[in-house]
């Protein structure tokens, strides 16, 4: 059993928990978590987690939080909305009705992430396609980086003067020792 969000409904394990998604969303977003922070603890910016817990649970509904651990799910964690339109996760996702020849959404850099298309904000539906295009270019700069890599390595069978001659010195020196037990 957690708390529901006073403020957006999204569910918490805990009071500390709880405590941290008011901050840190009204830190970031400002808005509605912030103003329900000023209102009811004023100096909510000072506080430690637990101090801030202890003044906002009473104001919290109970709620069920399910645990969900990463490997048990396709996409990571249940969807708490991102206040963007995300999609609960499903074991099976819809994918619009196209199929998927050549590409695969379930990928690890996609894990729990929406699409720009999912979102509703223009500002995050611009960061999630600036950071998909940085990440597939150093993906292809890493994988280009390894190709040449490979290219430049000598494979450890293939014959150089130095193997050559060595293998030659042994084989003169097996001959001599069969030659003295002769």
């Amino acid at each position: 059993m957690g708390y529901a969000c006073p403020v957006c409904d999204t569910p918490q394990r805990d009071g500390e928990h709880l405590a941290h998604h008011l901050a840190f969303t009204a830190m970031l977003h400002g808005g509605d978590h912030e103003a329900w922070l000023d209102e009811r603890v004023a100096d909510w910016s000072d506080r430690e987690p637990a101090d801030l817990a202890a003044e906002v649970t009473p104001h919290a509904d109970e709620a069920e939080y399910e645990e969900v651990f990463e490997d048990t799910v396709p996409r990571g964690r249940p969807d708490v909305g991102m206040g963007s339109g995300g999609h609960a996760a499903s074991s099976t996702p819809d994918h619009g009705g196209h199929d998927h020849a050549g590409h695969d959404h379930d990928s690890p850099a996609d894990a729990g992430m929406p699409t720009p298309e999912q979102v509703d904000d223009p500002a995050v539906a611009e960061a999630l396609r600036e950071a998909r295009e940085m990440t597939r270019e150093a993906t292809d700069e890493a994988t280009d980086a390894d190709a040449a890599d490979a290219a430049d390595e000598v494979p450890a069978d293939a014959d150089s003067p130095d193997d050559s001659d060595a293998a030659d010195a042994d084989a003169d020196l097996a001959d001599e020792a069969a030659d003295r037990d002769a």
